[in-house]
Parts: structure tokens; sequence; C-alpha cells
């Protein structure tokens, strides 16, 4: 996911907004790269993938309000806003499910490593 998120980064470069995206999939790498090299913590990945979902929520309304697009991946190139908006909604949904992910290993592996000290 190191190198999925970090390809999403160089990708945006001519994105109309490519500052919080990049921003976005950067944090996402770094903290993939951090949890990937045992040196991450579960509230670095929770922040990321909190700052996800709000901005997803931020676009959903927009998402629900148009048709189904059953399109969205017929076409490399964007042909509308509808379809850019649906596309951001599945990589904001992307970022937030694996730093999910994150979070909860390194809870439960923090627990366990409590658990066994005892």
């Amino acid at each position: 996911m190191v190198l999925a998120f970090a390809f999403s980064v160089a990708v945006q470069y001519n994105d109309p907004d490519p500052v919080q995206w990049m921003l976005i999939y950067g944090s996402a790498a770094v903290a993939s790269g951090l949890f990937a090299a045992g040196r991450g913590r579960w509230q670095l990945a929770a922040a990321v993938g909190v700052v996800a979902l709000v901005w997803a929520a931020t676009i959903l309304p927009r998402v629900l309000a148009t048709p189904p697009e059953v399109s969205l991946f017929a076409q490399f190139e964007m042909h509308d806003i509808h379809v850019e908006e649906e596309r951001e909604m599945l990589g904001l949904g992307i970022v937030a499910g694996w730093m999910a992910v994150i979070a909860i290993s390194d809870l439960i592996a923090r627990r366990r490593l409590r658990a066994a000290s005892r």
C-alpha cells in the first residue's frame, strides 16, 4: 500500500486541486511505511483515516444526488464532474479503510504485548 499511495501522490500533479490530494495520499503512504517498518502508531493512522472519512462525507451528498455512473471505470479520462467525485470517494474510502486496518492492527498488537508482559 505504500507504493500504491506513493503512486497516487505522483499522478495528482495534473489534478485541478493537487495539493490536498497529494497530502492525503502522502499521509497515507507515510503512515503505511511507518507501520511496515514497525514504527507506526495507531494514532497517526486513525487521524489520516478520520480526515479521509470527513472529506468523503463532504462529497457524499453530491455523489448521492447524481444518478449512478455505470461507466465509472470505462474510460481513463474524466468525462464529467460526477465521475471525478465518485472516483474521489473511492480513493478516500481506500485511504480510510487501509488506515482502519493499520490502526486496529496496531492496537491489537499493543494489547497483546501488554498482556504478554504481565
